[in-house]
């Protein structure tokens, strides 16, 4: 079922609006490019831990197609329906997530918002107490690639709601 067959109780959802364009099809050499990219990024991470990273980004970007795909990764890859809820609301739920996780969580903010012009030391610096250092490159590899793919989907305007978990995994 797609989104624009439900109907709530006020009657019919709004149609689902369409992509501007589909940027697979347009430079199928760039969209191969960031496959293999994304890819490399998440080698040796936690496939759960990296979900979190990609939502949580996902939502501070206001990526749609993003969250739907990443959410459903993330419950077939085991992940909670409480903890994916909880995640928008991090810092008042800390007890759904581990030490580690919180600081992948952090990092992913501070690279996500770079209101400031930098990652803050102390940010930077509970991450790579949690993490060696070349899983600490790949989760920053992971932030920076899932930061990529919203910027991509927000502006072509991918259209959520029909994503298969892992349907789109290399």
């Amino acid at each position: 079922m797609t989104t624009n067959e439900n109907t709530n109780t006020t009657g019919q959802y709004v149609p689902e609006h369409t992509p501007r364009l589909v940027l697979p099809k347009l430079v199928p050499d760039f969209y191969k490019a960031m496959v293999k990219l994304d890819q490399a990024a998440s080698k040796g991470l936690d496939p759960v831990l990296l979900e979190l990273v990609k939502i949580r980004a996902s939502q501070i970007n206001h990526c749609a197609f993003c969250l739907d795909m990443h959410t459903k990764d993330a419950l077939a890859a085991g992940e909670s329906v409480e903890r994916i809820i909880q995640l928008s609301a991090w810092e008042e739920s800390k007890h759904f997530y581990t030490a580690k996780e919180i600081a992948a969580i952090e990092l992913t903010e501070a690279v996500t918002v770079l209101t400031d012009g930098f990652v803050p030391d102390e940010v930077y610096e509970r991450a790579a107490a949690h993490f060696e250092e070349t899983e600490l490159a790949q989760l920053i590899s992971a932030i920076i690639v899932i930061n990529a793919w919203n910027r991509i989907a927000v502006t072509t305007r991918g259209v959520p709601g029909h994503y298969k978990p892992g349907s789109l995994k290399g």
